[in-house]
């Protein structure tokens, strides 16, 4: 049986947060989903500020690089350097095949890199694939 996580996707494209939605909504479990369309919103869920007030602390982020405001690289280096959620595992969620983006990813250290496919019913694969792994594999805090 896999258990359910709290899952913060940050993203900007709204056909992606649907996708995304899509995939999850599919799976058995009754995953909760917290949806941040910039770095600085995403902040706000972390810290329960604003509109999330009440969200729940994710187990699990799901991050975009290229995104308005602050960018998923400027909010990765943020997470990982914050003892209250460097343990949460951030999975970049991204089109950018660029090696650099995947050096720094790593470097800021992402959890895992994975290129959006673009094709619809790939894409909503490889959301099922990645947060399976995450809630049926790993062991989570």
């Amino acid at each position: 049986m896999l258990k359910p996580l709290e899952i913060l996707l940050v993203e900007d494209n709204e056909g992606d947060v649907e996708m995304v939605k899509e995939a999850l909504e599919e799976e058995t479990s009754l995953d909760s989903l917290s949806v941040a369309n910039n770095g600085k919103e995403a902040l706000d869920c972390l810290y329960k500020q604003g509109k999330f007030h009440d969200a729940a602390t994710p187990q699990l982020v799901l991050l975009d690089l290229n995104m308005p405001q602050m960018d998923g690289k400027m909010l990765l280096r943020m997470i990982k350097q914050d003892e209250l959620f460097m343990g949460i595992p951030v999975v970049v969620l991204t089109s950018s095949r660029a090696p650099l983006d995947i050096r720094e990813a790593y470097a800021l250290h992402a959890n895992c890199y994975v290129i959006k496919p673009f094709e619809c019913m790939k894409f909503k694969e490889a959301i099922r694939l990645v947060v399976n792994f995450w809630r049926s594999v790993v062991v989570l805090p």
